[in-house]
């Protein structure tokens, strides 16, 4: 007992409250919205694995097959129901902050520690951690492989050399977007030795290397295996492998179009100004990254540059891309005291200060002459006036580090918990409205009262109608009708047509009904929906029916 309690006294409890706050904001009202849009397709496509036994890659979905097998492994374990689909993601959320703080022999324990804090109460990192999409294990892929990368370069032992190829295995099974991060890390080192050879910092050889041919053989053989099981579908899709290369055909030609999700360049810097203000604060410091005395930091900021100036290059834009951008600029904010005090040159302060009054003057005459008016620019241009002040006391800059993080979670807070489908938040992106509710709530209900309700006839009749095919995935009985096709009978027990099609539904539909308007998303029409009178009558007491048909025959 006495050892126990030596051992907790001498535990540094620190990195498990960090992660334990990410925890609670991650996993706190989890099913408080409707599933996404594209989490309705991805539960899809796992009920398309469970029936056909593997998962069929498609180069043009621009997505891997690993978060497919595991969303499969989480739905048979824990059932159809919106937190089994969101767990997994969430745990991944979590580890990508318990994987900050495994930097912390490259770049410091107050810089981890402080990185760890700002990304579990990071808005983005929260909101999309929240959600089951793939971007969520890009970040966690590209981060390990970041992690062996600085590990074989620090220290050149087998174990980072595990972490640099299982990264990229990872994003090979994620997403084609790994190109990206692959080719900026690769960029990186070659500026960062530019950036040695200016401003020199002390320790900046690489490690012997203590890995052998053996390791290496090892860990591209794991990963060359694991490529080809998960992409040829456990080896009944072998075709599927040639999609590792037949995808960039369709992925550049949507990179550039941008098929209806065409941002301005942009648009990550709106982003983050909105939301992101330790983000903001990082990014504006990676201009000062030649006086961080740690190589580490400075190739970290170099990636991450790079990395912006990439994704702003892409057509195709949607805000969970966020994620994969600016977490190594947390690691650069959280670094940010190191440069204090910083005293620069009074010509040096004076050029600053020209060029941001330049930059002020531009914004100002777009706004006038152009109609520009973000503020985004202003925010950037007030952000870099007051980095520069406070980095010459370094106390100044650890309350506006706190102050900064304070923002963030008080963001976090009224995003995730009180706006989360709210459509005028630049992360809510094609999110499900809270309409959805007024169809699925009183069919699954009935269907928790007794099994013999699944057995329910149900027509949804309009284009697009996810995520409905996944929510109601276990109602065999349900069809889904676009375009000119209809069911032979029209009567069901309930019925979502579209907008432009109820008037020719209702003049073939006997029974009476209880109806609702409802709109499933942005940019869509609003539906309507229709519950048969006596089957939900307990659902509308003291209401009679909104809709008589023409009665039997």
């Amino acid at each position: 007992m006495r050892a126990w309690k030596t051992r907790l006294a001498e535990t540094d409890w620190t990195p498990w409250l960090i992660i334990g706050f990410a925890a609670l904001l991650r996993f706190f009202l989890l099913g408080i919205k409707p599933p996404h849009f594209d989490e309705g397709i991805n539960g899809w496509f796992v009920d398309q694995m469970t029936k056909n036994g593997f998962y069929k890659y498609d180069p043009t979905n621009y997505h891997g097959p690993l978060h497919f097998y595991v969303l499969f492994l989480s739905q048979t374990l824990f059932g159809r129901n919106v937190w089994a689909l969101r767990l997994p993601v969430v745990l991944v959320s979590i580890s990508c902050v318990w994987l900050t703080l495994r930097f912390e022999p490259f770049v410091g324990r107050p810089v981890a520690r402080l990185a760890a804090i700002a990304m579990a109460v990071s808005p983005a990192f929260v909101f999309y951690g929240r959600y089951s999409i793939h971007e969520v294990w890009l970040v966690f892929f590209s981060m390990l492989f970041i992690l062996g990368l600085l590990g074989l370069w620090k220290d050149g032992t087998s174990k980072y050399l595990w972490c640099a190829g299982m990264g990229l295995t990872g994003m090979i099974l994620t997403k084609e977007t790994y190109i990206i991060h692959a080719g900026c890390a690769v960029v990186a080192i070659g500026v960062c030795y530019i950036s040695n050879f200016l401003s020199p910092v002390p320790n900046a050889r690489p490690a012997k290397q203590t890995w052998d041919y053996v390791d290496l053989a090892t860990v591209l053989g794991t990963g060359v295996v694991a490529i080809v099981f998960f992409y040829s579908g456990t080896f009944f899709h072998w075709s599927g492998v040639k999609g590792l290369y037949q995808a960039y055909a369709a992925w550049f030609a949507t990179g550039s179009e941008g098929h209806g999700h065409e941002k301005p360049w942009f648009y990550w810097l709106k982003l983050i100004a909105r939301y992101e203000i330790p983000v903001l604060i990082g990014l504006v410091a990676c201009a000062f990254c030649q006086f961080f005395k740690n190589l580490s930091l400075r190739y970290i900021a170099i990636y991450a540059v790079g990395t912006l100036l990439v994704y702003s290059k892409v057509n195709y834009k949607t805000p969970w891309c966020i994620i994969s951008i600016i977490w190594p600029l947390l690691f650069v904010f959280a670094a940010v005291p190191l440069l204090a005090p910083l005293k620069l040159h009074r010509r040096m302060y004076a050029a600053c200060g020209i060029a941001l009054c330049a930059l002020l003057g531009v914004a100002i005459w777009f706004a006038i002459r152009k109609e520009f008016y973000d503020i985004w620019p202003y925010v950037f241009i007030l952000g870099a006036a007051l980095l520069l002040i406070t980095l010459r006391d370094r106390t100044i800059t650890y309350a506006i580090s706190a102050l900064a993080l304070i923002a963030s979670f008080g963001s976090t807070i009224w995003l995730n918990y009180f706006r989360c489908t709210t459509d005028t938040e630049p992360y809510v992106y094609v999110q499900t409205y809270n309409d959805i509710f007024k169809l699925t709530r009183p069919v699954l209900e009935l269907a928790r009262r007794s099994p013999v309700y699944y057995q329910m006839t149900g027509h949804l009749v309009r284009t697009s109608s996810y995520p409905f095919p996944w929510i109601l995935g276990d109602f065999p009985r349900v069809g889904y009708y676009e375009h000119d096709s209809l069911p032979a009978d029209l009567d069901a027990d309930f019925l979502l047509v579209q907008s432009d099609k109820i008037k020719d539904i209702e003049e073939k539909l006997h029974k009476s009904y209880y109806t609702e308007p409802l709109t499933i998303r942005p940019y869509q029409d609003t539906s309507k929906v229709y519950f048969e009178a006596n089957r939900f009558k307990d659902f509308f007491p003291g209401r009679a029916p909104d809709f008589t048909g023409k009665g039997p025959g």
